[in-house]
């Protein structure tokens, strides 16, 4: 769908004095991000990788030696090209290609576009930005979005914030 890299982790900072980052998995979890030894087109590259047990990650890279770099990387997602990845099964996406998706209802009518896609848990929700500005949720489920495609999202009409 889509040729921009893809985001697995993003790094919440220093873990200790040696240079090493704590990391929020986005992906499908730690061995996700242990199967690629280079991050960024290559600017990082993983000499290390462990679970923090607490659903994240602690990381070294070759290029950080101290806290202070590794304080400096807070903020950065760790992207990896997307031909890197595995192929897809059926059903199965990556939530970068539903970003900026235009959505109508059932009916045809234009709502406007994804925004953001999130998972608190349950299933998966859409976040949609209509015209005005103003955001509502959907969650992914048949009832609620009937179908989609890489060109467009269908929802119900009763999911419809107006």
């Amino acid at each position: 769908m889509s040729d921009t890299p893809l985001t697995l982790a993003a790094v919440t900072g220093a873990h200790g004095v040696a240079g090493e980052v704590r990391l929020k998995l986005l992906g499908d979890g730690l061995d996700a991000l242990k199967a690629h030894k280079t991050f960024n087109e290559g600017a990082l590259t993983l000499e290390k990788i462990r679970s923090d047990n607490k659903g994240g990650a602690i990381a070294r890279f070759a290029e950080v030696s101290d806290r202070t770099s590794a304080e400096a990387l807070r903020g950065t997602a760790l992207t990896v090209p997307r031909e890197e990845l595995a192929e897809l099964e059926e059903g199965e996406f990556y939530f970068s290609d539903l970003l900026g998706l235009p959505v109508v209802t059932d009916a045809g009518d234009p709502v406007g576009h994804i925004c953001a896609v999130e998972n608190f848990g349950a299933t998966d929700i859409v976040e949609i930005e209509k015209p005005d500005g103003k955001k509502f949720m959907v969650p992914l489920t048949d009832n609620a979005v009937p179908e989609w495609d890489k060109a467009r999202m269908v929802i119900a009409e009763a999911f419809w914030d107006r």
